[in-house]
């Protein structure tokens, strides 16, 4: 699903990744010390601050109104972040 449109040309991606409706992981392409670009867990959900990641993402999107926000809720997620290893 996609929570928030950014700019289509030049939009930065930031993929939450939840299971079952929790358990919430934001993932985006960070620059890294070679030069290029990998995929980065930026923020997880926490249980003792309840919310927090709601409004970490909403204050990502008033930073940044080009940031496209896209959420995949399904089993073992990860298994869509190039880079990362695929459970079994």
């Amino acid at each position: 699903m996609v929570l928030a449109k950014g700019e289509p040309e030049a939009g930065t991606i930031l993929i939450v990744l939840v299971e079952n409706g929790s358990d919430q992981r934001a993932w985006e392409r960070m620059p890294d010390p070679s030069g290029g670009r990998r995929w980065t867990l930026s923020r997880a959900e926490s249980r003792e601050e309840p919310g927090a990641f709601s409004e970490w993402l909403d204050r990502r999107r008033r930073q940044d109104p080009d940031l496209w926000i896209v959420e995949l809720d399904i089993p073992k997620p990860e298994r869509f972040i190039p880079g990362r290893p695929n459970p079994g």
